[in-house]
């Protein structure tokens, strides 16, 4: 993941949106993901195996997803250590190749703690929300 460079976010209202983030997932990165997490599945990094099970091929792993969402998170608050919690359901497979895009927007903010939650989602490049029922939350900088 790249360096965070925007400034920490200060403020925000609710409907504010999240910047979209996209990022195209590719079987490389895949395999990466399955050696740094000890997760050799077979449906995430054997095309014929992922095939045998009834997949269109290899798949990527739900939390690779959910750190590209987290990275959109962080990027629109200023900074990983403004990201207080992020959560959201696996709900399609992401396949190699495919473009995932991160959105979300501002449903609450508490000024008395300086945090606001988000909701998110992601879609691939073919049309599948990929993830659903996100949320995040943030602490604003004061």
């Amino acid at each position: 993941m790249s360096a965070i460079t925007n400034s920490p976010l200060t403020s925000a209202v609710v409907g504010d949106q999240m910047t979209p983030l996209a990022r195209t997932v590719t079987q490389e990165q895949i395999n990466a993901y399955a050696d740094a997490s000890g997760d050799h599945n077979p449906i995430h990094v054997d095309p014929e195996f992922a095939r045998a099970v009834g997949l269109p091929g290899t798949i990527a792993h739900g939390f690779l997803e959910m750190a590209i969402l987290t990275e959109a998170v962080a990027r629109w608050a200023g900074g990983y250590e403004r990201v207080g919690e992020v959560s959201c359901r696996f709900s399609k497979p992401l396949l190699p190749g495919e473009t995932v895009t991160c959105t979300g927007h501002v449903v609450t903010v508490d000024d008395s703690n300086g945090t606001a939650a988000l909701e998110l989602e992601a879609t691939s490049s073919s049309g599948d929300r990929v993830l659903t029922n996100g949320r995040a939350t943030v602490r604003l900088a004061r």
